[in-house]
């Protein structure tokens, strides 16, 4: 995968590891593409951590509109914000303990932001194609994202656990779509048992 996607890397558009971390827990159930659409315009209204800690939550609800559930990201976000300034000083915590303490964030959001904003291998991200392609491929038997991010974590090294994310998000979104995975033209053909294809 590394050969045929040098340049995979995380999607969604952030200038700092806040705007990755409100990114991300946007980024839930909606694609980054859409993501991607509305940050520009929430970034420039709430350009730190302690602008959205005093945000109305109609104005963010507004600004976030489009991306879905709406209501209860707005609440997160704000809340997120909250927490960040009250019990971290308005930094970013460094542990995946510590980051799941925060409204709006799971595993998958830690680790991502964790990931791609600090370097820190805690994990890998399993989102929809993560999960999805692992089980196509044969890597995990499972559907539930905390049992895949364990089977993943010990089929590949650690030194790759931030880039694997990556590569088999850009493969899941190229090649082996959710509706017509395109076997035809896949490099894993020879290797895929093509699990629920």
């Amino acid at each position: 995968m590394q050969k045929y996607y040098p340049d995979a890397h995380c999607a969604l558009k952030h200038k700092n590891s806040f705007e990755l971390l409100v990114a991300t827990i946007l980024s839930a159930q909606c694609t980054d593409e859409r993501v991607n659409k509305v940050t520009p315009d929430l970034f420039a209204k709430f350009p730190t951590v302690y602008a959205l800690a005093k945000a109305d939550i109609k104005v963010v609800e507004n600004l976030i509109r489009t991306v879905g559930f709406y209501h209860n990201k707005s609440k997160n976000l704000i809340s997120c914000a909250q927490t960040l300034v009250k019990e971290f000083d308005g930094e970013l915590p460094r542990t995946v303990e510590e980051m799941t303490t925060l409204a709006g964030v799971g595993r998958k959001t830690a680790n991502v932001v964790l990931g791609n904003s600090f370097g820190l291998k805690t994990g890998i991200a399993v989102d929809t194609h993560v999960g999805r392609l692992s089980y196509r491929l044969g890597w995990s038997k499972f559907t539930d994202p905390v049992q895949i991010e364990k089977d993943l974590m010990e089929l590949f090294p650690e030194e790759d656990w931030i880039r694997i994310s990556h590569l088999v998000i850009f493969h899941g979104r190229q090649i082996c779509t959710a509706r017509s995975p395109a076997c035809h033209r896949c490099f894993l053909f020879d290797h895929c048992p093509k699990n629920g294809v």
